[in-house]
């Protein structure tokens, strides 16, 4: 554990009425579905990370538009002792192209109906299916 919170940027791409999640390989949510996403690199903006992480875990070509909210993940162990933190920087980005394949800390990449993520049919990470909900509030409001 480090004595900061680690920052992080999620790439949130839907495209129809799908959205591209990958299935997380390790620690933390090994198992649990997501958004495509990682650490932010120091002098790398959030925007940046999260088309880099996108094209990194999944091979998909996003551009990033706008951020969408920030996400705290806070995670302590049995005796309240701090074992991580993370600040998620959820960026909302446009589908360039790409076939979703699993790379780097992903086991799997899918584009994924987007009710099964809002009528909770598949296992997610904490917080997915409110960030999704955001961006198709942001994707209503530019039409």
């Amino acid at each position: 554990m480090t004595s900061t919170p680690r920052l992080a940027a999620l790439a949130v791409v839907i495209r129809v009425d799908h959205v591209l999640l990958v299935k997380r390989k390790n620690a933390p949510d090994a198992g649990l579905w997501g958004f495509p996403g990682g650490h932010v690199n120091l002098g790398e903006t959030a925007l940046a990370a999260a088309a880099r992480e996108l094209r990194e875990e999944t091979g998909v070509l996003g551009r990033p538009v706008q951020y969408l909210t920030n996400v705290d993940v806070i995670h302590r162990d049995t005796h309240g002792d701090m074992q991580f933190h993370f600040l998620l920087a959820a960026v909302l980005c446009d589908y360039l192209g790409g076939t979703p394949e699993a790379n780097d800390d992903a086991s799997a990449a899918a584009w994924v109906p987007a009710t099964d993520v809002l009528e909770g049919r598949l296992s997610c990470s904490a917080n997915v299916d409110d960030v999704l909900r955001l961006a198709h509030a942001v994707e209503r409001d530019s039409t």
